[in-house]
């Protein structure tokens, strides 16, 4: 349960830090933004990974999984932040969220069992996803195509730090993987857009924000949690990432919740809730 709880801080650090993910979007395009806030998670992380003995031991072991998981992290924040220019924030959320349903379905292929319980609380969580993000618009365009391309891709990632985790310093490999993630995204921008330092310093609360919160904290507690937790559950959790966003809207912007919005947060918190039912369950026969 320590570890989910990281999961839980994990998703509430992503909710409130989608403002800054916006308003970065105003002066940089989805390349430079995330190669930006990703260079400065890395940094971030490089005094407390060399900070210990082992610290360049831990290093090497973790820069094959970090290349693995960096690569399919750039991808996925790449097709997700692209996505941002065409469709809403809410179906974006939405259609990222998909990954609830997608990591037990891809767990299988892997050989990890899902209980039942976990599968009706991806339901929960997919149906309060849905009522959070959809406000009667179903139309399709090319950012939800984007967007959703990026689900996958979260899937991957969510997967390869199962994977990982458990078997590499933690810590070392999310330095790994937000360099390699950042270098990619430069290379990306070099050819996308156009690189002007008056942009970054627009930017540069944004990208403080997104880089030293977001991605230099949540994504490591993200890495170290799954060591432990199942990536099914660990999934449903960072789900509640969409609600946290609405309840940030509300304190910080004044941003009013209807009861559509509220039965949604009441459906992905009861998902997580049915979720561990089972796990709970497990532990205290084997006590």
């Amino acid at each position: 349960m320590r570890y989910e709880a990281l999961l839980l801080i994990t998703a509430a650090i992503w909710g409130t830090g989608f403002v800054a993910q916006r308003l970065g979007m105003q002066d940089l395009g989805p390349f430079s933004y995330n190669a930006a806030r990703f260079a400065v998670g890395a940094l971030a992380l490089v005094p407390l990974l060399f900070a210990r003995r082992t610290g360049i031991v831990a290093f090497k072991a973790s820069l094959a999984p970090g290349l693995a998981a960096g690569t399919v992290l750039a991808v996925a924040a790449a097709l997700q932040q692209s996505g941002l220019q065409y469709t809403s924030a809410g179906k974006a959320g939405f259609i990222t969220g998909l990954y609830v349903v997608l990591v037990p379905i891809a767990a299988i292929f892997l050989g990890k069992k899902t209980a039942p319980l976990t599968w009706a609380g991806a339901g929960f969580a997919l149906g309060g996803l849905y009522l959070l993000s959809f406000a009667g618009e179903v139309a399709i365009n090319r950012g939800d195509v984007l967007v959703f391309a990026s689900a996958f891709f979260w899937t991957a990632h969510i997967l390869v730090l199962d994977r990982w985790a458990s078997k590499v310093d933690p810590i070392a490999l999310a330095c790994v993987q937000f360099a390699v993630c950042s270098l990619l995204c430069w290379l990306g921008a070099a050819f996308t857009e156009t690189l002007a330092a008056s942009d970054f310093i627009a930017a540069a609360l944004p990208i403080a924000y997104g880089g030293l919160f977001s991605i230099g904290i949540a994504y490591t507690l993200q890495a170290v949690a799954q060591s432990k937790a199942h990536p099914s559950r660990a999934s449903i959790i960072m789900s509640l990432e969409s609600p946290f966003a609405v309840l940030a809207g509300f304190i910080f912007l004044g941003e009013r919740l209807g009861t559509r919005e509220l039965l949604g947060c009441a459906l992905m918190l009861g998902g997580m809730i049915v979720a561990q039912v089972r796990f709970q369950a497990h532990r205290t026969r084997s006590r």
